[in-house]
């Protein structure tokens, strides 16, 4: 019996090109939807920054280069994002805008209701509030 090769999640979406274009049709929604304007007030007016450090952390996130992890150290989600106020409200905007980059960008459903599942769980744990 050959053993069966585990494909990382980064390989399975397509590399760095696809997280970065995730990344950015992510930010593009934050942006664009009316439903998603209290996350996007948390963050900067020039997105950026924030896209590229989101990319550089899905990418060791899905199994490819840590990239977030050479440039910033480890990323500690959680005490990162205490600064600003999150609860169900924010992680659903947020949630809404991945959901839907992703519908858009990853044609392999497994795949993208696997990522679905894994964001929705650190979504949940970057909440510091109670509503």
């Amino acid at each position: 019996m050959i053993p069966r090769q585990i494909t990382s999640h980064y390989e399975r979406i397509g590399g760095a090109e696809k997280i970065r274009e995730l990344t950015h049709r992510f930010y593009q929604l934050m942006d664009e939807l009316p439903e998603a304007h209290g996350i996007r007030k948390l963050h900067p007016r020039d997105l950026q920054g924030s896209e590229d450090k989101l990319f550089k952390f899905l990418s060791g996130w899905m199994g490819g280069p840590q990239l977030f992890i050479q440039e910033h150290g480890e990323p500690m989600l959680r005490r990162r994002h205490l600064p600003f106020p999150i609860g169900a409200s924010e992680r659903d905007q947020w949630l809404l805008c991945m959901d839907q980059a992703l519908q858009e960008m990853v044609a392999d459903v497994p795949l993208r209701n696997e990522l679905i599942t894994a964001f929705n769980k650190v979504a949940d744990h970057m909440r510091n509030q109670s509503a």
